[in-house]
């Protein structure tokens, strides 16, 4: 089906409307996984021409979002990834994590930008933080999707590598999102130490409901655990 690519006309906006010279396009990747961190890259693309066939990462094939990140990667003026680990992810709940993950991807931008668009119609950013929040922003807008590309390029491949450690889980073809080669696994296997055990998929395994965790940390604090599983690639 052909698709509207993406243009500047948020950016342009938020630069007629609030004086905001940089402004980076930010996106998540992971949110729905079992498995594996929350990604967000944060991009920052100016108001040049984008690559051709820029989209949402989800409407592309694996092989030409493979090859636009990587044109991607030296065409964008900046880009920056943070991650939530699955422990964070437990300890603090999707939303805490989001934020987390999206504040590490914007504190590691070389300079810190006058404003944020984010995908999506809920801002988990806030303050002090100036958003602007996009539905379907990776369609629509050229600095989100580039950071959507990105992000599911990068957090895909890293899924890839645990694969290699649980070949059982099928994770290098479903990137930590339940498949029914993952649900095998599960049933008979239990979760790995990359699985978030607050979600509610263990509650359909007995063998493993004992492992379930209940939130902690509900005051926005980080847990000790933070780094421990070497997502900060």
């Amino acid at each position: 089906m052909p698709y509207e690519p993406p243009t500047h006309t948020v950016e342009r906006s938020l630069r007629a409307t609030t004086g905001a010279k940089i402004i980076a396009g930010v996106d998540e990747v992971g949110r729905g996984a079992w498995a594996g961190p929350v990604t967000v890259c944060a991009a920052v693309t100016g108001l040049r021409r984008p690559p051709e066939g820029l989209t949402d990462s989800k409407l592309l094939t694996v092989r030409r979002r493979t090859a636009l990140a990587a044109e991607l990667r030296t065409w964008v003026t900046s880009y920056a990834l943070g991650h939530s680990s699955p422990q964070e992810i437990d300890a603090l709940g999707m939303t805490a994590a989001l934020r987390l993950a999206a504040v590490r991807a914007l504190e590691g931008l070389p300079v810190r930008p006058d404003a944020v668009i984010l995908d999506g119609k809920h801002d988990y950013l806030g303050a002090p933080w100036k958003v602007r929040t996009v539905i379907k922003g990776d369609q629509s807008c050229v600095a989100v999707a580039a950071a959507s590309v990105i992000a599911k390029v990068q957090r895909d491949g890293a899924m890839a590598e645990l694969g290699t450690e649980h070949a059982d889980f099928g994770f290098a073809d479903n990137a930590g999102y339940p498949s029914p080669v993952h649900r095998a696994a599960l049933e008979t296997r239990g979760p790995t130490p990359y699985h978030r055990l607050s979600w509610a998929y263990l509650d359909a395994l007995p063998q493993w409901r004992h492992l379930k965790k209940a939130r902690s940390g509900a005051d926005g604090s980080v847990p000790e655990i933070v780094g421990q599983l070497g997502f900060d690639f």
